[in-house]
């Protein structure tokens, strides 16, 4: 399949393996990906407008290559892994019950973001924007307070407690 320098509008794509695949210069706007892998897409230029993943794997990916403008996705029930989401806006993004690992969310606006009931185990976030951001039934994420805005922020007890991990306490 022939995916770059391509222009896709209100196309769904179903159990299609793009690993490898190019998408470099290309335009996907109101589309959704179901059952696909997207392992070491290049995304370079690569311009979202509404997408949506669902049950994918992700790996590999480098988002902060992609074309900014109006760059709109999303994320239900899929796999994420070595991703980069750097020095992007995402704001208004769902990561709604995902497994996001590994993956980078240095420098990004992750305002009203919504990652309910994903597991973030070894993702980063610094200098991140999480105001009115959503951690409710989320896990294993490391959030540092003093490195991160936080305002309104929403998470669950008993994982809220590792935003104290920074800090040198003891808890009992």
């Amino acid at each position: 399949m022939k995916c770059q320098d391509e222009e896709f509008q209100e196309e769904t794509f179903e159990n299609t393996n793009f690993t490898g695949i190019s998408f470099k210069n290309s335009k996907f706007i109101d589309c959704n990906f179901e059952n696909c892998n997207l392992s070491n897409v290049d995304l370079n230029n690569t311009r979202f407008q509404d997408v949506i993943f669902r049950n994918c794997k992700i790996q590999g990916l480098d988002f902060s290559k992609c074309n900014n403008f109006i760059l709109t996705i999303g994320f239900e029930h899929s796999f994420l892994s070595y991703s980069i989401f750097s020095d992007i806006n995402l704001e208004n993004t769902v990561f709604i019950n995902c497994q996001v690992y590994d993956c980078d969310f240095m420098n990004t606006n992750l305002k009203k973001a919504n990652f309910e009931g994903s597991d973030l185990k070894k993702s980063l976030f610094r200098n991140t924007n999480l105001s009115f951001t959503s951690f409710r039934n989320a896990k294993n994420y490391d959030i540092d307070p003093n490195n991160n805005f936080l305002k309104k922020t929403k998470f669950s007890i008993p994982e809220v407690i590792s935003l104290l991990n920074t800090y040198d306490i003891e808890l009992e």
